[in-house]
């Protein structure tokens, strides 16, 4: 297809086999509420469509590697059958080009049967799992009440028992936001050498139906009562990096920490909300529906339907590109002159409600915190850029701290 020639990178849309629905309630999700985008249907997506998205977004990618991503609501309320059929739709438009599979599940449906088959196809499982289980359990719970963090760790085990390469996203809120050594050390215990934590930010909306997640658009800053202050997320942030800093970096990998040594080295962060622009990643719901991205999921950033436009049109269209720019572009002055702007480029958009200084719009909630991180890792971030840019290894960085090297 010549219309793919301008595009020399991936073109990205991650999967909702099941839409919104979940076997979970968890208090801060932002998608239970997306099942009111399609009342009355059953929100699963068909084999029909499976196989034309296999096909298209296989055939859209100039990379030979292809990366299909599957999250929720809660992807394993698919059945395994399903998973089976997408690998033999992979296997038959894949034309000599490596395909992997992520999947993104709250763990509490692994069976032996799922990690047979996660091992034997080498798909990279990820889990949420919060903490320890008093911060779990908090506000992951079940539709009736119950708590989940013993089924996430026999998920876990499962998961071990059969070797399948497994990460962990953990939400840090309000309550676990106080605890940042508990939290880590619990994941190092655990041995999750790979985590992502993310800083949970929502609003409340007040309708005539009662109080709901804020839309992106809506003008109000009220933060429900979960989200973690930005304060806290600087202490969090600085208090677990002082602890991999010392002990931990080069065998266990914070996304936020890779993220932002990226940044400090001008290269592209593996997380969207530190990278400059977005809009690279679309999500595609059960119907084939295309939005422009998970957080986005609005009537207003609906790109269209696979059935009635290409992913390419779609991902490439006037519309995506100008939701993408729009994160550098609508940047309040404030932000703009900041000397951090590289490494945080003024983190997700969907959080960005606050004001600035000046009473400017656009500012975003948590940039007190992260300005006390920036402040705090920069003397060691500048300290791994001159070890990479001279060739050695960054985690001589434990040696330079133990020596007292680095102020």
């Amino acid at each position: 297809m010549n219309t793919l020639s301008p595009f020399a990178k991936p073109l990205y849309v991650m999967l909702k086999p099941v839409g919104a629905h979940c076997n979970l309630a968890c208090d801060y999700c932002y998608y239970l509420e997306k099942l009111n985008l399609y009342p009355n249907a059953q929100h699963v997506m068909n084999d029909e469509l499976l196989e034309k998205f296999t096909q298209e977004y296989i055939e859209s990618q100039m990379m030979p590697d292809v990366l299909f991503t599957w999250h929720g609501g809660e992807t394993l309320m698919r059945p395994l059958s399903f998973y089976k059929k997408a690998l033999e739709f992979q296997k038959k438009y894949a034309k000599g080009r490596k395909i992997d599979n992520c999947i993104q599940t709250n763990g509490t449906l692994l069976t032996d049967e799922w990690c047979r088959f996660f091992h034997d196809n080498n798909w990279l499982v990820g889990i949420s799992i919060d903490g320890p289980q008093e911060f779990h359990d908090e506000y992951r719970r079940t539709r009736h009440g119950l708590p989940s963090f013993r089924k996430v760790m026999h998920g876990i085990e499962l998961l071990n028992k059969y070797q399948v390469e497994w990460n962990a996203m953990a939400v840090v809120n309000d309550f676990n936001g106080d605890y940042p050594l508990d939290f880590y050390h619990f994941f190092k215990q655990i041995g999750c050498h790979y985590i992502q934590f993310t800083p949970i930010v929502e609003r409340i909306a007040k309708h005539s139906d009662g109080r709901h997640l804020a839309a992106v658009e809506e003008e109000n800053d009220e933060t429900a009562d979960f989200s973690v202050a930005p304060e806290q997320w600087g202490s969090f942030t600085c208090a677990i990096f002082d602890e991999w800093v010392k002990n931990d970096v080069g065998d266990y990998f914070i996304q936020l920490f890779d993220s932002t040594l990226a940044n400090w080295m001008g290269e592209q962060p593996g997380v969207c909300s530190l990278a400059k622009t977005c809009g690279h990643a679309g999500v595609m719901e059960y119907n084939g529906d295309v939005y422009s991205c998970d957080h986005f999921v609005f009537p207003q950033y609906k790109l269209g339907n696979i059935y009635r436009e290409t992913l390419v049109e779609m991902m490439y269209s006037s519309k995506q590109q100008a939701f993408g720019q729009a994160k550098y572009t609508s940047l309040p002055k404030q932000c703009k002159q900041c000397p951090y702007l590289f490494a945080c480029n003024g983190e997700c958009p969907k959080n960005r409600f606050c004001k600035t200084k000046d009473g400017e719009v656009g500012l975003n909630y948590l940039c007190k915190g992260y300005q006390q991180f920036f402040n705090h890792v920069a003397p060691y971030m500048d300290f791994m850029k001159n070890e990479l840019l001279n060739q050695r290894a960054p985690a001589n960085i434990m040696q330079a701290v133990k020596e007292g090297k680095i102020k």
